[in-house]
């Protein structure tokens, strides 16, 4: 890994990846995002990680995509690359992931934000789709879960003039979770997943695939998936344990199984 930093198991079941290209405010160019797909992935079968947290640093999460890598290319060329299917596999992960923002996150970082679960972010922390500023538009769901974040004329006038939002603003519109001083946002991010971490894995990743079903499906299909998904942990060991420990009056200890 060139540009990311993976720390396995730096909690009890929580695993950390930092994005590492701080001289760039952390641009996602195309290595970047494959080294992230790997690194989830890998994360994601590792049978001691249950939860994922995404970092940069204090003075950025990302500024954006690598303009760099782009700036020469026509349309065949980005076709070719067809750089989203990276996107489409992250935001297949089956665990829980965890942005933990400060500083810029801006285009391509506010979409990597997004694709993960959770946002905490510290008061410093801005958000933003300025891509409309080098004539372009956002390409990996920016003008799609921002929409259905922050609502459509928020979201509008973000992508359309390529303003900033606050962490404060981004609270109140309910695009991340909470918002702490600077040198605490990590340590946040850490308490958000150690409660996760604590619950059924598989409890957890079937609840995490209904939620992010709810944007998809209608609400009558995305109903009964909910309840297959419902019945199914009946079929598991930490269901047992979960309402066996809650009738006994002691913590369930769950192996996710």
């Amino acid at each position: 890994m060139e540009f990311i930093l993976v720390e396995k198991h730096v909690k009890p079941f929580v695993s950390l990846i930092r994005l590492n290209r701080p001289k760039e405010l952390n641009a996602l160019n195309l290595q970047l995002m494959q080294e992230i797909k790997g690194a989830l992935l890998d994360l994601d079968e590792d049978e001691n990680t249950r939860v994922i947290i995404i970092t940069g640093n204090e003075r950025a999460f990302a500024a954006g995509a690598d303009i760099k890598q782009m700036a020469g290319k026509g349309a065949v060329d980005m076709l070719k690359i067809d750089q989203f299917t990276t996107w489409d596999t992250i935001k297949k992960t089956k665990k829980p992931i965890i942005a933990a923002v400060s500083g810029f996150c801006l285009g391509g970082g506010n979409e990597l934000a997004m694709i993960c679960d959770m946002i905490i972010a510290s008061e410093t922390a801005q958000f933003g789709q300025p891509e409309i500023n080098i004539g372009v538009m956002p390409g990996a769901g920016g003008t799609q879960r921002l929409t259905r974040a922050v609502g459509k004329a928020k979201a509008m006038e973000m992508v359309l003039t390529g303003s900033f939002i606050s962490a404060q603003v981004a609270l109140a519109l309910g695009l991340v979770n909470k918002v702490v001083p600077v040198e605490l946002y990590l340590e946040e991010a850490f308490k958000l997943a150690a409660k996760l971490a604590e619950k059924s894995p598989i409890a957890i990743q079937m609840a995490k695939e209904s939620v992010l079903k709810s944007f998809e499906m209608p609400l009558q299909e995305a109903l009964f998936f909910e309840r297959k998904n419902f019945y199914m942990l009946f079929a598991t060991e930490d269901q047992k344990e979960g309402m066996a420990a809650f009738v006994e009056k002691r913590k369930a200890d769950f192996k996710g199984k």
